[in-house]
């Protein structure tokens, strides 16, 4: 039998489905390979004894990071709240950094990957995490270029996703990557998920979380391009509208948002033709000038760059029933 060793991190207030998620597809593989494969799944505490998930259930890990552990094959950092009370300890860091080094694979499950980036593993590399978190781990990690948008990212022998459910994600793409397409498919069909989820979380996500609340200025055009989307904009417009240049309003919107305002505005585009499309019957062309598309054309190549779906996919996957 082929044993593949993998070690999952959890810790005080983890998320228990970063766990129970890659470890049901993982031990899929015994039963599909008739015993040929097996992964063998080691739960590795940060504190002794029992530790509680954020949902409530306590999970006893199998060994704590103060413990004499096996060489893994793969080891993956769990997410969760909790993650920010642990993620800069100093003993925690060492023990990534020493793992990391034995490791063929180091992954990061949703904000695990701020246990990473602690220990300075994300330097210099591309990653992912839940798009709630994407612009604080940016902030906080320079070095790293983070992914806003991406399901997970492999940058070498280093792995991160998105939020949560994205561990499944991942853990699809490691089965393959280790014994094929084949044991892949057959675990997402097991599981009743998709091989690979078209589109990237963007279309989960609420675009306009980055909302600024802190500069008058900042609100102001915020709040006057949220009422105007049907309008046409310019980046001098909207400055004259604030009564600054256009340079500054750019260095307001990039200190409190994290983007310019021409994006802020095609965010605002984006979000309102998804909320259109989910909430209301109508066409695609009255979605587009509602928003302030020049056309339905013009609208689905930007649905398209941004969310990787087309709005009539969308729309079919994500609208909700309405009343005749």
């Amino acid at each position: 039998m082929r044993r593949i060793a993998i070690a999952t991190l959890i810790f005080p207030n983890f998320q228990l489905l970063d766990l129970a998620g890659p470890w049901d597809a993982f031990g899929e593989i015994k039963v599909l390979s008739q015993g040929e494969v097996e992964y063998q799944l080691t739960a590795i505490g940060t504190t002794r004894g029992q530790i509680r998930s954020s949902s409530g259930l306590t999970v006893t890990p199998d060994q704590t990071i103060f413990d004499d552990c096996p060489p893994f094959d793969t080891l993956i950092v769990a997410g969760g709240l909790g993650i920010f009370d642990i993620f800069e300890n100093p003993t925690l860091s060492a023990w990534l950094s020493r793992q990391a080094q034995s490791c063929r694979r180091i992954a990061a499950i949703c904000n695990g990957v701020f246990g990473l980036a602690a220990a300075g593993l994300i330097d210099g590399k591309t990653v992912s995490t839940h798009w709630m978190d994407a612009t604080h781990l940016a902030r906080r990690f320079p070095k790293a270029k983070v992914e806003h948008d991406k399901i997970y990212v492999k940058d070498d022998k280093l792995y991160t996703t998105a939020g949560v459910s994205a561990g499944i994600d991942l853990t699809l793409a490691l089965i393959e990557e280790d014994l094929g397409r084949k044991f892949a498919l057959g675990v997402a069909k097991y599981l009743v998920v998709h091989l690979r989820r078209s589109g990237g979380q963007s279309q989960f996500s609420q675009l306009l979380e980055i909302q600024s609340h802190t500069d008058s200025k900042v609100n102001t055009v915020q709040n006057f391009l949220l009422t105007n989307l049907d309008k046409p904009h310019t980046l001098q417009s909207i400055a004259c509208k604030a009564a600054v240049s256009p340079r500054q309003l750019s260095r307001l919107f990039l200190k409190n948002c994290g983007t310019g305002p021409m994006t802020f505005l095609e965010d605002a585009r984006v979000d309102a033709v998804r909320c259109l499309l989910e909430t209301t019957q109508l066409t695609t062309k009255e979605v587009s000038v509602r928003c302030g598309f020049d056309s339905p054309e013009q609208m689905r190549r930007v649905f398209v760059r941004r969310l990787e779906i087309s709005p009539v996919e969308y729309r079919r996957r994500f609208r909700l029933e309405i009343e005749p």
